[in-house]
């Protein structure tokens, strides 16, 4: 039974297609993309930007943290001007899927954030998270300021050395460049299809199971 669920997750991939709501790529700023679904700031707000795997998996566990105002899926990295998804999913654009988050310092800071990020994929595994495999799932960490690259450098630094991994860290740690919004419908992708698409049912749902455990304390407050 074991061999044969794993045999699923590797069949399944986040490029399948989902239930789409709109077409159209929204042309909103990082900072303004689904600030709505979320309480808007009490104090100064700062960005981070990962690449971790399939930003359906990320966007879903990211956008649940307390202090996190806005969680967005979109693309970076990459040479092409607007991509879209399919351009992106051909691996030919450059771009690798990523999340825009937009989150209170008083609240959780970077150093926290950095330690969902490394918990909740395998960064050892070049250009692939599980059944994705392309450079656009490639594990990458977009620092917007001096600080973020050093605390992100040495994060790494530390976590190869400890042997928290049986293999080298392969994240890339590179300056923030242009970020693109992804289309409509791959915002809140998990909320709108875990019950349409078996990706999120195989791969997304056990995956923030799994966080929600481990980070219980920093989730945020149910209504």
């Amino acid at each position: 039974m074991t061999t044969l669920v794993i045999g699923m997750i590797n069949l399944i991939s986040c490029a399948q297609p989902g239930k789409k709501t709109e077409t159209m790529t929204t042309p909103l700023s990082a900072n303004e993309a689904k600030a709505s679904s979320f309480n808007m700031p009490t104090g100064t707000t700062e960005t981070a930007t990962f690449a971790n795997g399939c930003f359906w998996c990320t966007e879903a566990i990211f956008e649940q943290l307390d202090g996190v105002i806005s969680a967005t899926s979109g693309y970076m990295g990459g040479q092409t001007k607007n991509p879209t998804y399919k351009e992106v999913c051909t691996g030919e654009t450059g771009h690798a899927e990523c999340l825009q988050i937009v989150y209170e310092p008083a609240k959780i800071n970077f150093d926290e954030l950095l330690e969902v990020f490394w918990e909740t994929h395998d960064p050892t595994t070049l250009n692939r998270q599980g059944g994705d495999v392309g450079t656009q799932y490639r594990s990458g960490i977009f620092y917007h300021n001096e600080e973020q690259k050093q605390k992100a450098e040495k994060y790494k630094a530390e976590l190869d050395k400890s042997g928290a991994f049986d293999n080298p860290i392969v994240t890339e740690i590179t300056a923030f460049s242009t970020f693109y919004p992804a289309e409509n419908y791959h915002q809140e992708y998990f909320e709108n299809n875990e019950n349409n698409n078996p990706y999120c049912k195989v791969v997304i749902r056990p995956k923030v199971d799994k966080f929600r455990k481990v980070f219980k304390d920093k989730l945020k407050k149910q209504p």
